[in-house]
C-alpha cells in the first residue's frame, strides 16, 4: 500500500490558487484513476480535478470554500501494487535545547493552544497576518478542522487576537495592526444572498484589477451609419442561411482586432520588470447571464472573418447560458470588448481584466444630429470607452489605437467589408 497525494492543478496560464467549491468524494470512497474527486473554482472557470491514481480515498485534507495555492495538497489516496510508501510529514516533537529558538511567524500560531490536526496553508497564512491564536477558533469543517472562512469570521467578529511570537523588539513608532472593519449587518426586511464561489471569483478577479492596476479612461464617438445600413440590410438572409444571428458586435469585434495588428502595444501584459507583446490577437468577450457575468475568448480574432467572429459569439454566449465553459474557452485572452450598448448604455469605464493592457467599451448605437459639411444631418453614432493600463500605456498612443478603431468602425460598408 502506498499514499499517493493529489495537488491542486494550475488551471491556467496566469492562475495561482484554487477554491474547492464542492468534494465530489468522501474518506474510504473507492476511485479509479481520471475520476473527478472535486469541482474546484478560479477566477477564471469551474473545473473538475481527476484523480492521478486508482485507489481509496485516505483523507481530504482541504475543506470546501477553502482556497489553495496551485501545488498544495487537497487529499491523500491509498493505492496498491507500491512497495514502498511516501514518508508522511513529521510529526512534531517536544524541542531539544539545541531547537529552542523562535519559530517563523508562518508557523507559530498553529502552536498557541491549536486543536489537534493539520491546517491549511491558507489558513495559517490568515492566522499569521492576523496574529490569531487558532485554539480560539471554532471549526465549522468536517470533524471541526478550522477553515478559511472560519478564521475570517473571527477577524471580522473582532475577536482578541493572540500574543505576537518573540521577535526583535522594533521602534516605539511601530503602531499595533489596526481592527478590521464590522461587516454591515442585515436590518428587518432586508433580503441576504449568499455569495457563491463564482461571484466570490469575480469579486477578488475585480479587486486584483482594481489594486494592481493603475486605469486611465478616455472616449472617441464614432459615426457607425454605414455599419447599420449594411447589417440591417444582411441580417435576415444571414440568420435564415447560418441559423445564427449577424450582430453589430461582431463588426466591433473584427475592428478592434485589425487596430491592435497596427498598435501592439495595446496587446500586451505588465510583467513586474518588463512588458510582454502578445503575438496573438485573442479578443476576450463579455457574455452575462441571469447571475454572472463570464469572459470567453475567440482566438486569432484578427485571422477570423465577420461570419466566423459571429459564430463564436453565438456559440460562446450559448455555452456560457448553458454553463458549459470549459477551461479552454476562457483562457488565453490578450485584450477585452465589452457591449455595453446592449443595455443601453451610451457611456462606461470598464476595469480592465487583469493582466491585460486594457478593454474597450462599445456602448449603445443612437441616433444623433450631426453637423456634416456645415449641414445637420440624423447619424447613427455610438461611443468607444476605453480603459488603459497607465504602467503599460499612455495617452498618445491609446488616442491614436482608438482613432483606428473609430476609422475601421467608420469605412464598414458594403464595397468594402466582406463578411465572409
Amino acid at each position: 500500500m502506498a499514499l499517493e497525494k493529489i495537488t491542486m492543478p494550475q488551471l491556467g496560464e496566469s492562475v495561482t490558487e484554487g477554491t474547492i467549491s464542492q468534494w465530489l468524494v468522501a474518506p474510504g470512497d473507492h476511485v479509479n484513476k481520471y475520476d473527478a474527486l472535486a469541482e474546484v473554482l478560479t477566477d477564471k472557470v469551474t473545473a473538475e480535478i481527476p484523480s492521478s491514481f486508482t485507489g481509496t480515498v485516505k483523507e481530504l485534507i482541504a475543506e470546501e470554500d477553502e482556497t489553495l495555492e496551485v501545488g498544495a495538497v487537497i487529499c491523500i489516496l491509498e493505492t496498491e501494487g507500491a512497495d514502498e510508501q511516501p514518508a508522511e510529514p513529521a510529526k512534531e516533537e517536544a524541542p531539544t535545547p539545541e531547537a529552542s529558538a523562535p519559530e517563523t511567524p508562518k508557523k507559530a500560531p498553529a502552536k498557541q493552544n491549536a486543536p489537534a490536526g493539520r491546517f491549511s496553508p491558507a489558513v495559517l497564512t490568515l492566522a499569521a497576518e492576523h496574529n490569531i491564536d487558532l485554539g480560539q477558533v471554532t471549526g465549522s469543517g468536517r470533524d471541526g478542522r478550522i477553515t478559511r472562512k472560519d478564521v475570517l469570521a473571527y477577524v471580522e467578529n473582532g475577536a482578541p487576537v493572540a500574543a505576537a511570537p518573540t521577535k526583535p523588539a522594533e521602534p516605539a513608532a511601530s503602531s499595533a495592526p489596526q481592527k478590521a472593519a464590522p461587516m454591515p449587518t442585515s436590518q428587518v426586511g432586508d433580503r441576504e444572498t449568499p455569495i457563491d464561489g463564482i461571484r466570490k471569483a469575480i469579486a477578488k478577479h475585480m479587486v486584483t484589477s482594481k489594486h494592481e492596476i493603475p486605469h486611465a479612461w478616455m472616449m472617441v464617438e464614432a459615426d457607425a451609419t454605414g455599419l447599420v445600413r449594411y447589417r440591417d440590410g444582411l441580417k435576415n438572409k444571414f440568420k435564415a442561411e447560418e441559423g445564427y444571428a449577424l450582430t453589430y458586435f461582431a463588426f466591433f469585434v473584427k475592428a478592434v482586432a485589425q487596430a491592435l495588428k497596427e498598435f501592439p502595444i495595446l496587446n500586451s501584459t505588465w510583467a513586474g520588470d518588463k512588458i510582454i507583446e502578445r503575438a496573438d490577437i485573442n479578443i476576450s468577450i463579455a457574455v452575462a447571464t441571469d447571475d454572472h457575468l463570464f469572459v470567453p475568448v475567440i482566438k486569432h480574432a484578427d485571422e477570423k472573418s465577420i461570419k466566423g467572429i459571429a459564430r463564436e459569439i453565438n456559440e460562446l454566449a450559448a455555452k456560457a447560458r448553458a454553463g458549459k465553459l470549459t477551461q479552454d474557452d476562457m483562457s488565453g485572452g490578450t485584450f477585452t470588448v465589452n457591449s455595453t450598448g446592449s443595455f443601453g448604455s451610451v457611456q462606461s469605464m470598464g476595469i480592465i481584466n487583469h493582466p491585460q493592457a486594457a478593454i474597450l467599451q462599445v456602448e449603445s448605437i443612437v441616433k444623433r444630429p450631426v453637423v456634416i459639411d456645415d449641414m445637420i444631418a440624423i447619424r447613427n453614432m455610438v461611443n468607444l470607452c476605453l480603459s488603459i493600463d497607465h504602467r503599460i500605456l499612455d495617452g498618445l498612443v491609446a488616442g491614436r489605437f482608438l482613432q483606428k478603431v473609430k476609422e475601421n468602425v467608420e469605412t464598414i460598408t458594403k464595397e468594402n467589408t466582406p463578411i465572409y
